[in-house]
């Protein structure tokens, strides 16, 4: 997909304050059996096509307003996830912005889940 310019800034913006995970180390914490939540900030129709096995889905247009609900604790390890990671991005700093502590955007997203062959389940 091709980006605009303004957006690609506002990403890069929220990069440059956000902690990105790589599909490597999300498949250790699953192997491990590391608590964390995984969620899927995609549009709610990318959602039913398909998504990651045990992910929950709080799109990017609602995620500030259901979160504090669906994860109170602000130390709880969140991985958010959306196409590319772009999405994704903007969610966390909002979230961190929002006080939350542990929150991780996944380096390449979906695309980057499914080149891995990460484990996903059909809408």
């Amino acid at each position: 997909m091709q980006h605009s310019e303004r957006f690609l800034a506002l990403v890069n913006d929220a990069k440059a304050r956000i902690r990105e995970i790589a599909v490597g180390e999300v498949a250790s914490d699953i192997a491990s059996g590391s608590q964390f939540a995984l969620v899927d900030t995609r549009e709610e129709s990318e959602w039913n096509s398909a998504h990651a096995a045990g992910a929950r889905h709080m799109g990017k247009g609602i995620i500030e307003r259901d979160i504090e609900a669906a994860i109170p604790d602000l130390d709880a390890k969140i991985v958010l996830y959306c196409g590319g990671g772009y999405r994704s991005a903007l969610a966390a700093d909002a979230l961190q912005r929002m006080g939350y502590r542990n929150v991780y955007s996944l380096a390449g997203g979906w695309r980057a889940w499914n080149a891995a062959g990460m484990p996903i389940e059909e809408g």
